[in-house]
């Protein structure tokens, strides 16, 4: 593969749109993405498809689209259990075990945020559910939306505040309903996609799994780990390296970018052609081409 300006690609296979809890339509996200100079972009919003068809219908010339998304899975082998993300590309989005599993993800997330919001405002902060789904646009609604109704009330000044020990990290925090990371894995691949562990290093994030773990994964189906991401610092980042040299895994690196949510931008970390190319091997979706 080779990019438009030469013969390193630029390949950002992480970010977020309106369909989840990004700031940017799909069709913005893409044109962004051309803009930012990218060659391959993968939509991957939380446990959802829904921007897949307007990205594609907005696909600019030149950029080259993954069609993903990002699974929120929980490991049960320590408690409380484990919350994880794994980012499934190029899958099935008709596979029906995994739209029914999506699906009662987003309804339990949705129910969460209902009752983070309940919890709030029996403190007295006055926050209202009905301005924050409409904040949503109908995307799945995260506790990024609720964030921004607390910088919107004045309360916070940034998503990274308000989710703070204060606020949504730990006072007002509730578990959701997350999928069991081995069924996750066995759903993405019986629907023909490549899963791939989110930022599996990130302490900045709170707990994460043992290396152990990860090599059960491994055996399980899963097909590569996310290293090079803007919450892994340099030790983390070659941590995961090392790891999935030993497993046989592929490696990515990816913005997570979710428009003003966070700072990072569009291409801040990038994947290697090789890695691209095994993906777009092992999927039985194919990449949009605009």
């Amino acid at each position: 593969m080779t990019s438009r300006t030469g013969p390193a690609p630029r390949i950002d296979l992480h970010a977020h749109s309106t369909a989840s809890d990004g700031t940017l339509s799909p069709g913005e996200l893409v044109r962004a993405a051309s803009h930012a100079g990218l060659d391959v972009l993968a939509i991957t919003d939380h446990d959802t498809t829904a921007g897949w068809a307007p990205a594609v219908r907005a696909l600019p010339p030149g950029l080259r689209l993954i069609r993903g998304a990002e699974l929120s899975c929980r490991w049960s082998g320590a408690q409380p259990a484990v919350p994880l993300h794994l980012l499934a590309y190029l899958f099935d989005p008709d596979h029906p075990e995994l739209v029914a599993e999506l699906a009662r993800v987003r309804s339990a997330r949705e129910e969460r945020g209902e009752r983070i919001v309940a919890l709030l405002r029996a403190d007295g902060i006055d926050v209202s559910w009905p301005d924050i789904l409409a904040g949503a646009g109908g995307g799945t609604v995260g506790r990024p939306h609720i964030a921004q109704a607390l910088i919107r009330a004045g309360l916070v000044v940034s998503t990274r505040e308000a989710f703070g020990p204060d606020w949504l990290g730990e006072r007002y925090r509730l578990p959701k309903e997350d999928i069991d990371v081995f069924r996750a894995i066995r759903l993405v691949r019986a629907a023909g996609g490549v899963p791939v562990f989110a930022h599996p290093r990130a302490t900045r994030r709170g707990r994460v799994v043992p290396d152990e773990l990860i090599a059960e994964l491994a055996a399980a189906g899963l097909a590569g780990l996310e290293a090079d991401h803007e919450d892994h610092s340099p030790a983390e980042q070659a941590h995961v390296r090392a790891l999935a040299a030993e497993l046989g895994l592929l490696v990515t690196g990816s913005s997570d970018f979710h428009g003003t949510h966070k700072t990072v931008q569009l291409g801040a970390f990038s994947t290697s052609a090789e890695a691209y190319e095994r993906i777009v091997a092992a999927g039985v979706t194919e990449v949009a081409s605009g």
